[in-house]
């Protein structure tokens, strides 16, 4: 009982924290969006550079844009894996509260690897392109009383708090219970570091936030290296693609054979170098 207490309070402080990281974030994108809509229209290196940097601002509005303007065939495929690579989708916010030097040094690093993987493929898959099927609608932020009921309220509070509580109470709750009763140390020390980046990877390719939170607390905990959650949050797309998928199957199992691949990629190449 006290295990669900603690965990209950825990979650509720991180969620508190995520929370305000997110309406701030969430104002200084609808802002801005016209700017960064105007930015991502020019050419192909440009796109993929600013793809890069823009899936790492926490949540899920970069992912969601890219994947529209690539739908409309405003950006390459470059671009969109380049996003998919870069995000940490709302498990960005949640790493900040627990361990925020580590997660500035992961935004750093899927920035340039984002920026990488974009570029390779783009190379590689440049003719693989959608038709637009619908004009852009271009949505205005027409004042505060706007921005407080559909972006804080029915956005944040009403669409993504509830969601992002259990993402985070229960991997807790279960990552808790491990440790307590289970020795879950013991047992992740005894997997090779290979077959837990290819566990990271694979569970990547599940959409939506809550399986990949379970590597943040193995993190946050100390079970897992660095290297372990960086291929995890690498592999991940969060909910990013899911408007993608509702339009292309193929283009999705595109992106997403690319950045798993791509992620396991890195993470053997940090694992031969021994780091």
């Amino acid at each position: 009982m006290d295990l669900l207490l603690d965990c209950l309070v825990l979650s509720a402080k991180i969620v508190a924290a995520v929370t305000i990281f997110m309406i701030v974030i969430e104002y200084l994108e609808e802002k801005y969006k016209k700017i960064i809509t105007r930015i991502l229209a020019e050419r192909k290196l440009g796109q993929i550079i600013f793809a890069s940097l823009l899936g790492a601002v926490p949540g899920c509005f970069d992912a969601f844009l890219i994947v529209s303007l690539y739908i409309h065939g405003l950006v390459g495929f470059g671009a969109l894996v380049a996003v998919m690579l870069s995000t940490a989708g709302d498990e960005a916010f949640v790493m900040l509260a627990l361990f925020p030097e580590a997660a500035m040094k992961i935004m750093a690093l899927l920035v340039l690897l984002g920026l990488l993987g974009g570029l390779i493929a783009e190379a590689l898959f440049k003719h693989l392109r959608l038709r637009p099927p619908c004009p852009i609608e271009v949505h205005e932020m027409t004042g505060s009383g706007h921005f407080l009921k559909e972006h804080i309220w029915s956005h944040i509070l009403k669409g993504h708090v509830p969601k992002l509580f259990a993402w985070i109470y229960v991997p807790l709750v279960i990552t808790e219970v491990l440790i307590r009763f289970y020795d879950l140390g013991a047992l992740i020390q005894g997997f090779p570091v290979h077959l837990l980046m290819l566990a990271a990877a694979v569970v990547g390719m599940i959409p939506g936030s809550g399986p990949h939170m379970f590597f943040v607390f193995l993190y946050a905990n100390g079970l897992i290296p660095f290297s372990v959650l960086l291929v995890s949050t690498l592999s991940q797309d969060g909910h990013g693609l899911l408007p993608l998928l509702s339009h292309s199957v193929k283009d999705t199992v595109h992106v997403q054979l690319f950045t798993t691949a791509f992620s396991l990629l890195i993470g053997f190449l940090l694992l031969f170098f021994g780091l």
